[in-house]
């Protein structure tokens, strides 16, 4: 099951019950300290399936529509759409990948708020309907290229804190949707729903309230119009947290019974991405380099020195960087912890480090300060939570060489996808027997059985 991230051909590693997924990372580990170091992905696709039992229990009736530019690895399409999750797509090649499972139009929302006029007229060809809007200037131009577009009016959500600031760069007002409507009646557009986004970092789950009740008032505003509305959008923002699930369900529940009832045929949906691919994607990476830097050098502004003097302090440079997994680290903070792949005493000294990617640019520093015991070049870290933002399109800055993938998923897992008729033949020829206890290279172990 090794290939680049653009390789349709892929095989997942069905392991019994007696392997982990440590076992998994240690045999690759093994195989590449042999042939080449090279950073690589573990992509357990059981926790897709899990994370999809979980939205089924917490948060049905509401269908949930991933958005394909968090993870667009081919395992993940094909396991989310077995499971019978739609997709948001931001572009024509997003709607292609779909397409080519087979998903129907139906399932498919063109979701990018500043659409091009090439790809609009793509999905009108392919069928794909549904899109969001929220300036009268992208609605000319869905006019002119997409004769049966069915928008969704994308309102603006605002919140009190500073961390949201940025959350009104798209959605309109209260005020402009109806602009927009008299606007769209004059086109000739349909516009049969609203969609709404409250970000993850947003702590004040009180949004949804205002949001919710923000969509009722355009909904009622529609029909003045004569709108058929039939679709709410309740975006993403969901952190994977079964916590958190259960808090925004808690708080949305009572007002869709009040606003949106069963019996007012309003097709509730959601667009949670984070939440089914972070936890299930680990990243390994390679020190390339190493050297020891000044201490005060290292330091964030502001951050008290409290090291001795004589403690070395080190700086590592990893075959991966923010041109390849971690470009995310570029517009917001990196989410997870490094953990070192080698065992190492419990009272083993702690040294203040930083890790960068291996461009040589100022830009290109993973974790600006974390101890860690002395590494080497060679040694390998270990990074969770890898899955969203991280696995789709990159950059071949520096000659980077994209990580490989290599999918698994436990026997209990799979044995719930076909118990639950979800397992499709196309799927279920990709999977292979894993043995426990045995270490194979990932030649052996990870590629489809002829």
């Amino acid at each position: 099951m090794k290939g680049f991230l653009e390789d349709a051909n892929y095989s997942i590693g069905l392991l019994d019950e007696g392997a982990t997924l440590a076992d998994v990372i240690d045999n690759c580990i093994y195989e590449h300290t042999h042939t080449g170091k090279r950073a690589f992905y573990v992509g357990d696709l059981g926790k897709l399936v899990k994370k999809n039992i979980q939205w089924q229990n917490v948060m049905a009736p509401i269908k949930p529509f991933y958005p394909v530019r968090c993870n667009s690895t081919p395992g993940v399409l094909e396991i989310l759409g077995t499971l019978g999750v739609g997709f948001a797509c931001s572009s024509k090649s997003e709607m292609a990948l779909v397409q080519d499972l087979g998903i129907s139009p139906e399932n498919i929302i063109y979701t990018n708020p500043c659409k091009q006029a090439s790809q609009i007229k793509y999905a009108a060809k392919a069928g794909i309907n549904i899109m969001t809007c929220d300036n009268d200037i992208e609605l000319k131009k869905i006019a002119r290229n997409h004769p049966n577009a069915k928008l969704l009016l994308h309102i603006a959500t605002e919140d009190i804190t500073a961390d949201e600031e940025m959350n009104m760069k798209f959605g309109t007002t209260l005020k402009n949707c109806r602009h927009l409507m008299e606007c769209a009646k004059e086109l000739g557009v349909q516009i049969v729903g609203v969609k709404f986004h409250v970000s993850s970092s947003c702590k004040e789950l009180q949004m949804y309230i205002h949001a919710i009740s923000d969509a009722r008032c355009v909904f009622d505003m529609a029909e003045e119009f004569g709108f058929k509305m039939n679709m709410l959008d309740i975006g993403g923002g969901f952190t994977g947290s079964e916590l958190q699930l259960e808090e925004v369900n808690h708080i949305i529940r009572p007002l869709l019974d009040v606003y949106f009832p069963k019996e007012s045929g309003v097709n509730v949906i959601a667009e949670p991405g984070f939440y089914y691919v972070s936890s299930a994607f680990t990243l390994a990476v390679n020190i390339i380099a190493k050297k020891t830097v000044e201490y005060d050098k290292l330091l964030p502004s502001g951050v008290e020195q409290t090291r001795n003097d004589d403690e070395p302090v080190f700086t590592y440079y990893i075959n991966d960087g923010v041109y390849g997994s971690f470009a995310s680290k570029l517009s917001e903070k990196l989410n997870t912890i490094p953990e070192v792949h080698k065992k190492y005493k419990e009272d083993e000294p702690l040294f203040a480090s930083s890790l960068w990617g291996p461009s040589c640019d100022e830009l290109d520093q993973i974790v600006e300060n974390c101890r860690l015991p002395e590494l080497s070049v060679g040694d390998w870290l270990i990074f969770g939570n890898m899955g969203s933002g991280t696995l789709g399109e990159q950059s071949t800055f520096n000659d980077y060489q994209r990580p490989l993938i290599y999918y698994m998923m436990s026997f209990s897992d799979w044995d719930e996808m076909q118990d639950a008729g979800i397992a499709s033949d196309t799927l279920m020829k990709n999977f292979f027997f894993v043995p426990s206890c045995i270490q194979l290279s990932p030649e052996d172990r990870f590629s489809t059985a002829a």
